[in-house]
This record gives structure tokens, sequence and C-alpha cells, in this order.
């Protein structure tokens, strides 16, 4: 055999002997099948049911009757079961065979249920533990528009949440109507402090400063807590912002519908007839609330009113809400009830052809024009004036922020440096 046969076959021997032992042979070699294992730890993360207890919840999730009862036991040593509250936030992880490993359940925003299985002693754990969060300030402006109308959406399109236009309305309900009075470029700024938790999930703490600017006036808002006093917001001058009267007793999505008038023709009766009052439109459901603290005259119902709440104020006032879905739970002849307290829902009861609230109000017996009396109602107290120098100290540094915002904003919506000329 000559020297280049035996190289060659030496050669097909070494690749045959590695093949057989193991070695890598890219060129025969097939691939492997994957091998699925079953996962040792099954994890859920959802809200609580509406309706469920505790016992409900972890059985739901597949733990055994011995860990549900073993869970629910350590619980109690640091929370009372019975106060899990529907719609909050929780997490479990069971083993394969329905043993609990870990859960969490939000009590609040600033608190946590945590149970864990301590995996030597095979015993739980139960503990209340705060929620970490950090706090920022941070700032944000909008345009009210043609593809924006309304707050809410004004504020989507700003980049925050429903709970911010919600919080923000609330503090200029006493100067906005926001049923009513929004117009095309009104704008707006507000500063406010952001909760972020671990995970990027975050919430909204207290507005710090506002400004609305609403046809052609402009209302500020700054926090501020007199010492020795709650904080509440005054506007730049130091005057509370806190009216006798809410512009509106609903949040800032309805609409006029119909106006105060001594002769309307009736949309059911088809006859002309006083209307002394305002209607607002609003989906059915939406919450009213009392426009001033006072009393409860009566819950009633009836074929024309519907559902009606009468509450009576000082300084002569008494207001009227009718065509009401339901009332507020509680709510009786002679309660207390507070400015701003949920009273009812809208609906369509009574002579109605649609949901809507009708809104009616009286001065020393006489019914007058809501919207032109709200309008009216004097401003609020001022800052005690031996706090004054505390407030100006507050006041410069919010209304620089507000500004910066502003001036953000209208550099990306060019109509809103149009309306500020």
């Amino acid at each position: 055999m000559s020297v280049a046969r035996r190289l060659l076959t030496l050669s097909l021997l070494t690749a045959l002997a590695g093949c057989t032992t193991g070695r890598p042979a890219a060129e025969t070699s097939s691939p492997r099948e994957d091998v699925f294992l079953v996962p040792d730890t099954v994890t859920v993360r959802d809200v609580v049911p509406d309706g469920a207890t505790l016992e409900v919840l972890l059985r739901a999730q597949g733990l055994t009757s011995e860990g549900v009862t073993r869970a629910i036991a350590v619980a109690r040593t640091v929370f009372d079961p019975r106060k899990l509250r529907a719609f909050q936030p929780f997490m479990l992880a069971r083993t394969s065979d329905g043993g609990l490993r870990h859960f969490e359940y939000e009590i609040d925003a600033d608190s946590l249920l945590r149970i864990v299985s301590e995996i030597d002693t095979d015993s739980l754990h139960a503990e209340v533990l705060p929620i970490p969060r950090t706090l920022e300030l941070a700032d944000t402006a909008g345009l009210i528009s043609k593809t924006a109308p309304s707050l809410y959406q004004a504020m989507q399109e700003a980049g925050e949440r429903p709970q911010l236009s919600i919080a923000l309305a609330q503090i200029f309900s006493g100067e906005i109507d926001f049923n009513s009075e929004l117009q095309p470029l009104d704008r707006f700024a507000v500063s406010f402090e952001r909760l972020t938790r671990e995970g990027g999930s975050s919430t909204y703490g207290d507005i710090s400063a506002a400004e609305f600017h609403n046809n052609g006036r402009t209302v500020r808002a700054i926090r501020f807590a007199p010492p020795g006093g709650e904080p509440g917001y005054y506007d730049e001058n130091g005057r509370s912002l806190r009216r006798f009267f809410l512009r509106s007793p609903l949040k800032f999505e309805p609409r006029v519908t119909s106006g105060f008038s001594l002769r309307r023709r009736h949309p059911v009766l088809h006859v002309a007839r006083a209307h002394r009052g305002v209607d607002y439109g609003a989906p059915s459901g939406a919450p009213v609330v009392a426009v001033a603290s006072g009393s409860v005259v009566s819950v009633s119902r009836d074929a024309t009113n519907g559902r009606m709440v009468r509450l009576r104020h000082a300084s002569g006032y008494e207001t009227y809400y009718l065509h009401l879905s339901s009332f507020a739970s509680g709510l009786r002849r002679g309660a207390r009830v507070l400015q701003g307290d949920l009273i009812g829902r809208v609906g369509s009861t009574g002579l109605a052809t649609g949901p809507h609230l009708h809104y009616g109000l009286k001065k020393n017996g006489v019914y007058v024009n809501p919207l032109r009396e709200h309008r009216n109602m004097p401003p609020g107290e001022p800052v005690p004036a031996d706090a004054m120098e505390a407030f100006i100290a507050v006041r410069g540094p919010s209304l620089e922020r507000l500004d910066l915002a502003m001036r953000a904003m209208q550099n990306t919506h060019p109509m809103a440096t149009v309306a500020s000329r």
C-alpha cells in the first residue's frame, strides 16, 4: 500500500473513531428534541374579585385546604382578613401540588400584606410592609382643542391619567364650571407629586400649584398650609379658592342641555312651562355631589321629578337634584352633608327623555338661575396676615414652575402661543 493510501485510510479511521466516541462531527449530527419540564411554581397576578373573601380567593388559585387554613391563620396575626377589598391587586405563587410559596395583597396605596413560605422550616411568615415609592415633583401643561375638547381629553393628550384631571377640576370647582365654560384654546399648567413604585407604576400625590387660562381670564391655585392650619389652595393674592358653592354638582364631563327659563317647551309634555333650574346631560350612573355643606330636607320620588334630593344650606339657600337613578347609601332626612359629598347618581326617573340631572337653586324661597348665582359667589377667606410672608416664599417657586411648563407646552402647540397674546 502506498504512503498516500495509508494516510487516507488512517484519516477515515480517525473520523469514524471520533463518531463512535462522541467527538464533534457536524456533518453527521442530528438535532435533539426539546425536553418539556413541568414548572415547579405557578404565579398569578390579578385583582381581588368583587365579593371574594380571602379564603375564596386562595382556594380559587389552587391552594390545598390545609394551605388555605394555614395562610389565613398567619395572615390574622398582622391583618384582618375581613378587610380584604375588591379590585385591589394581588400576586400569588404556589407549587404545582397546591402549596403556598408567596402571596402579596395591596391593602391600600401605602402598604401591602406579604405571606412567604420559609423553605427550611416549611412554615409561613406574614407581615405588613410599606410599599416602596420614590417621590418627585413633576409638571405638565395642556390645551383645550378640537381634538381634546374636555379637560379629561386634554390631560390625556398631555400624557397624564384621568385622576389628575379630576384633582385639578376639584381645585378649580369654585371658579370654573367644567361642564359649560371651557372654550377652545383654554390652557392649563400643573405642578404635582408623582409617586413611582418599584416596577415602574406610579400614582399621584398632592397638586402643589396650578393655573388655568379660561376664556380670557387666568385663575391660579397654590397649595399652602398656614401655621397650625390645614393645607388649602389659594390664588396668587392669598385668597382661598374654596367657595360657598361648587360651580357644578357634577364632574367636568357633562354639558348644559337646557338653561334656566321662565318659559320653555317641555320635551315630554310639549307645552310651554317654566324651567326653574339647569339640565346637565350626563351618563346614567355619574356621581352627583352636594354643591355646599348643609342638611337633607327630603329624599323622595314622584312621577314628575323622579328620585329627588333636596338640601338646605346657610344664607337662605336650598338646592334640588332631580331624576336620579339612585340615592347615596345612608342618605336620609335630617342627615348632615359636606360640600362634595356624594348624594346620588344621574338617571332618567320621572318625566325625562334620557339620563340627565336637573339642578335647581332657591334663594330665600325663590328659584334663581344657578349658573348666575354660582358665578357671583364672593371669594374665599385670605391667608392670615401673619402667614403672608411664608405664603409668598411658597408662591414664587410655584409660579416659576407653572410658567416653565406653560412655555414648554406652547412650543409644541403653536395655537396656544397665539391664544396667549
